[in-house]
């Protein structure tokens, strides 16, 4: 039974969104060594500290903790969008396009 909706679409909508999210990667680190620097400030409060870790903390979840390829929130849910995406369906859709045949699933 054929899908009723464009696989892929949804897979090249992944390719887009694991692109946007690597050209963020990299100031967020850099933001995550700013702030690890302004921890070394001379006399920070505890307070400060704390928020400072809290910040350091949600960018390494977000990233990864620097090892985006393998860990980091986002591209384990890109990867699971592109797991589920029927790999059949995502060939014979561009099989279709590429020889000029019209599309029959609603995209």
């Amino acid at each position: 039974m054929p899908i009723r909706w464009s696989a892929l679409r949804v897979s090249e909508a992944m390719d887009m969104l694991e692109e946007y999210v690597k050209q963020s990667t990299e100031p967020l680190e850099q933001a995550r060594i700013v702030a690890r620097e302004a921890r070394n400030v001379r006399n920070l409060p505890q307070y400060v500290d704390q928020h400072l870790l809290r910040i350091i903390s949600e960018i390494d979840r977000t990233i990864g903790g620097g090892q985006w390829e393998t860990t980091g929130r986002l591209k384990a849910g890109i990867g699971s969008i592109r797991e589920a995406l029927p790999q059949d369906a995502v060939k014979d859709e561009k099989k279709m396009l590429e020889s000029g045949q019209q599309l029959t699933l609603a995209g």
